[in-house]
């Protein structure tokens, strides 16, 4: 027999998960009349299903109201998930996408012991000499990518690799942050505003760059995502195809990693 190269679904398997991503979608417990329409499945078909996932310990019922809400076996799943995931291994295929997509050279960071530090650096597809590779340690605040962490990140781990970065001993006399303050609230801000922080011709002279960061399930920059070009093909307003594109990839990166929200630092 020829076998069936598409693959087969069951759909009552999909008809239920509907149920379980409405509650998963929702901050509190749900009555069957709200799942019922959130599903888009009647409550006399969507009744069964609930049994059954409470038998299965995925979802659970309120005595006192009746309400819907998951139950402990879906605690467990969601926190097996959260272990098993990588950002690294999450955040490379979008990566890969958006340079395939922009044709523009596309960088991902992580926060080292000295700060953001480039671990995947993807080439354009117009040649695009710059000297950022894996390993490369970005400068906190003369960069898209380093903004981009300091606009999220606590003041305590940024001065920390500010200091260390700059082999500053502990016996500094005026803290970093102090001194840095407002480049740090201006980081910030200009995340808040735009989802993105920017660099025009420097400190690559001639190159512009959107930076934006990946949030975790608990707010925290797990990567950064750079696209970068030449100003001549790549332009910086803050509306550009590439900073939207920007934009996309970390919120889909930041999806992956279970991010309730985009939150930045005040």
């Amino acid at each position: 027999m020829k076998e069936d190269k598409a693959q087969r679904a069951v759909q009552a398997i999909e008809v239920g998960g509907r149920l379980l991503l409405a509650l998963a979608g929702s901050q509190s417990p749900l009555t069957l009349r709200d799942l019922s329409s959130r599903s888009g499945l009647p409550a006399s078909r969507a009744h069964p299903y609930l049994v059954s996932f409470g038998k299965l310990g995925l979802i659970e019922q309120e005595s006192e109201t009746g309400r819907y809400a998951l139950g402990p076996a879906a605690l467990q799943l969601g926190l097996t998930c959260l272990h098993q995931l990588d950002p690294v291994r999450v955040a490379l295929p979008v990566a890969e996408r958006l340079a395939a997509s922009t044709g523009h050279a596309v960088a991902v960071a992580i926060w080292g012991n000295f700060g953001p530090t480039i671990i995947r650096m993807i080439d354009a597809r117009e040649p695009l000499h710059v000297s950022m590779r894996a390993g490369t340690v970005m400068s906190i605040l003369g960069t898209a990518t380093g903004r981009a962490f300091a606009g999220v990140m606590s003041g305590d781990r940024i001065e920390k690799a500010m200091a260390s970065a700059l082999g500053d001993p502990e016996n500094q006399k005026v803290p970093l942050l102090k001194l840095k303050a407002k480049e740090l609230r201006d980081a910030a801000e200009e995340l808040r505003e735009h989802g993105v922080t920017r660099a025009e011709g420097k400190p690559i002279p001639g190159v512009n760059a959107f930076s934006a960061p990946a949030l975790d399930h608990e707010g925290n920059a797990a990567v950064v995502i750079t696209a970068l070009g030449h100003q001549d093909g790549f332009s910086a307003d803050w509306n550009s195809s590439a900073a939207q594109a920007v934009r996309d990839a970390a919120a889909e990166i930041s999806s992956r990693l279970g991010s309730p929200s985009a939150r930045v630092r005040s």
